[in-house]
């Protein structure tokens, strides 16, 4: 029987971002602000500081600025968000949005970010609007004056409708399910932030990554078993992630084949003698940051029969990098193929 799950992996799934929370709800005129105007010029006669009558030159440089052109885009929630320009005071609801921002280049325009926001580093100089369980300060981000807040499928309908009932403008961006969603992703956040052409670079290097990544794995001649930790509160049922996931999805680009894979659901716990019928070659512990290291797990009642405890193929892992649906995604695709074929990358 399945049991209930721990305080701890509640946060881990809170945290991930990825397929587990349903979909849902604004907008706000952005006014640009006006200079006040003088009934009389400050100087009455022509100086050398200023002069008499504005060359053709001039009156075309004063004229020429192009004025912003407005933004509309469909969130996740099938809603019609609009900007009168590239937001430039942004709240991040989500960590993924927080990376995807600082990484096009919009980091400075972030003026608030969610408890769990904590890369890049950067971030943390950042107001807290908090988002610990779910618990946002709504009244925080209203004295925040954001021109738009970045939310994410960690953010409950609910918690959209209420910020839209302070008349804040939310952008809702949905879960990618691939690479290629996670590039739109970036395209989307850069239109709203006014970073296209940083994004355009970023994706075309992130691109080169993968493909890099393909080409060394096309060719091995064997593709390991690997269990992915991702809370062994219970160490006799520790959770794992399934197809559906981006850890599923990595490790198989990565040149691996994820134990689970065919297992149902996405986040489900495996019984040890599951996984000694399995018997994965190679061990990932995505719960390392909680403390459970190889010696730990080596240590597991029962875990020494299976080839990974054997051939000490145990290693701690940033779940971070699979669990967070942003640009940092290539780097863990880069270090699961390090860790899955070595041999490869020397």
């Amino acid at each position: 029987m399945m049991k209930k799950p721990s305080a701890r992996f509640i946060v881990l799934v809170f945290t991930f971002a990825l397929f587990v929370w349903g979909c849902s709800p604004q907008s706000s005129p952005i006014s640009a602000t006006e200079l006040p105007a003088t009934s009389e010029p400050i100087l009455s006669e022509p100086t050398d500081l200023q002069p008499a009558d504005p060359t053709p030159t001039q009156l075309a440089t004063a004229t020429s600025q192009p004025a912003p052109s407005p933004i509309e885009i469909t969130d996740g929630l099938e809603r019609r968000v609009s900007l009168a320009a590239p937001a430039q005071r942004i709240v991040s609801m989500a960590p993924s949005n927080t990376e995807i921002l600082f990484a096009i280049g919009a980091g400075e325009q972030v003026v608030g970010r969610d408890e769990f926001s904590d890369y890049p580093v950067e971030a943390s100089d950042i107001p807290s609007i908090g988002g610990g369980f779910g618990d946002y300060n709504n009244e925080a981000i209203v004295n925040l004056q954001p021109d738009l807040v970045m939310a994410a499928e960690i953010n409950t309908p609910e918690q959209v409708k209420a910020l839209e009932d302070l008349g804040v403008n939310v952008f809702y961006l949905a879960n990618p399910t691939s690479l290629d969603e996670m590039y739109s992703n970036l395209l989307i956040v850069a239109q709203l932030s006014g970073h296209e052409t940083e994004a355009a670079s970023l994706i075309g290097s992130l691109k080169s990554r993968v493909t890099a990544v393909e080409e060394k794995v096309r060719e091995v001649a064997e593709r390991p078993q690997v269990f992915y930790e991702l809370d062994a509160t219970d160490p006799n049922a520790p959770y794992t992630a399934a197809a559906g996931t981006f850890i599923d999805t990595l490790i198989g680009m990565a040149g691996g084949e994820n134990i689970a894979h065919d297992m149902g659901g996405q986040y489900i716990q495996v019984s040890a003698e599951e996984l000694l019928v399995r018997n994965p070659g190679i061990i990932l512990l995505g719960d390392a940051a909680y403390g459970i290291t190889p010696e730990v797990v080596s240590a597991r009642p029962g875990w020494e029969a299976i080839e990974a405890i054997k051939e000490q193929q145990i290693y701690a892992f940033d779940d971070n990098l699979v669990s967070r649906p942003g640009p940092r995604l290539v780097d863990g695709l880069e270090i699961l193929a390090m860790l899955l074929h070595p041999e490869l990358f020397k």
